[in-house]
């Protein structure tokens, strides 16, 4: 069996597990979040906490992969989650609205180890190999997709005088499910002491590595195709809510984001193979741009599918093209410093487009939470634009 199916597949679980968990947390945590703050705008504070952990994560995670190992930092993380779990459940049967702060915090910090399960894969394979693998990874989201809104459906109501309370306590599950399935993934070591010190004194510095084009504009994409879809999403629920949706309506809006946002990492890697990275992440931005127009169009349960729908496709061709652009700008020895910056400055923008996302719908409205993410989308697209312009035209 070669590497690709020795390690891609159980990753595309890991990455099932972890997103049913976001996905649920997705669906739920801004109505939980006004159920229990005081202060209304404050609903989306929970996820921003969640984005801010990751983005405080990917560096130091980047750091203890390297000095222990990619598969025991993965599975560490797990009791990370597991203390999410606890927190989230308790603090919704408690009313304590700062609790489930923390207890968010504590599934950022889990997903700032996972969020590396692409590039696990990535590293893993043969370099024609790459996106195919990092599609298939993400493919695990289309689970994900099913099983989180779902789940959080199900078991809303589970213990009495609780919303949702039953929903968090069933994560607990998947987190134990992904400790699991971590201890059958088998990765590349990973260098560290004496040779480690050899590969660091031959890698470039971080600013050269940084001023590449292809460098630049992976990030660009990478963080604001990230930070739109994350605004967007995040103030679906409350603007829903707000137009008097059922929460049925809402979770299955989700569930068909979710699935956008998964479901062509079964082609997406062929796709970028067969036409090149840049024009499918220029597909990518466009699907962005159709998606607030959509919403802008109105406010039906119909419009929020489509859009969202949208949404998920636009940050898959985004996400995905921009991880592969990205591998294509460091050497082996670079990678640590190249993915964590690059992971850090893309959480960094989640954690403020999810921050500004229960703001703006609470006091500007659904409309202006739209207008806001069209910039993002405009220089996602001049920066494909820019880069296709610098390439050499082949040769006749």
């Amino acid at each position: 069996m070669n590497a690709f199916w020795r390690t891609v597949p159980l990753l595309a679980i890991c990455q099932a597990l972890m997103m049913s968990a976001a996905s649920l947390i997705i669906a739920t945590a801004a109505l939980v979040g006004a159920s229990l703050a005081e202060d209304k705008s404050l609903a989306t504070l929970p996820l921003a906490a969640q984005f801010i952990a990751i983005m405080l994560t990917s560096i130091p995670a980047a750091m203890i992969m390297q000095r222990i190992g990619r598969k025991s930092a993965f599975m560490l993380a797990t009791l990370f989650g597991v203390t999410a779990g606890v927190l989230t459940t308790t603090a919704i049967i408690k009313g304590e609205f700062w609790l489930f702060v923390a207890g968010t915090t504590f599934v950022g910090i889990f997903n700032g180890f996972g969020n590396y399960y692409r590039f696990a894969a990535a590293d893993a394979v043969e370099l024609d190999q790459k996106s195919r693998a990092i599609s298939y990874v993400m493919v695990g989201g289309v689970i994900a997709a099913i099983v989180g809104p779902n789940l959080a459906r199900i078991t809303k109501d589970t213990i009495e005088s609780a919303t949702f309370a039953g929903s968090y306590a069933s994560i607990i599950v998947l987190y134990v499910l992904s400790f699991i399935v971590l201890a059958f993934v088998k990765l590349p070591t990973t260098h560290h002491h004496d040779g480690h010190r050899q590969e660091q004194s031959s890698a470039r510095r971080l600013k050269e590595i940084a001023l590449q084009p292809k460098f630049i504009v992976a990030l660009i994409c990478g963080m604001f195709g990230y930070g739109v879809m994350t605004l967007v999403m995040t103030a679906t629920p409350l603007a829903m809510d707000h137009h008097h949706h059922h929460f049925d309506d809402t979770s299955f809006v989700i569930q068909w984001h979710v699935l956008g946002m998964f479901a062509p990492s079964f082609f997406t890697g062929h796709l970028i193979r067969r036409f090149g990275v840049l024009n499918i992440m220029l597909i990518g931005g466009l699907m962005g741009v159709a998606c607030v127009i959509v919403n802008l169009l109105g406010t039906s349960v119909p419009h929020f599918w489509f859009a969202l729908l949208l949404l998920g496709i636009s940050w898959n061709f985004l996400f995905i093209g921009a991880t592969t652009l990205l591998t294509e700008t460091y050497r082996p020895e670079e990678q640590t410093r190249a993915q964590s910056i690059n992971d850090f400055a893309i959480f960094t923008t989640v954690a403020l487009s999810s921050l500004s996302a229960g703001a703006l719908q609470h006091h500007y409205g659904w409309q202006a939470v739209n207008y806001g993410v069209l910039p993002l989308l405009v220089l996602i697209l001049a920066s494909i634009f820019w880069l296709n312009w610098r390439r050499p035209a082949p040769a006749k």
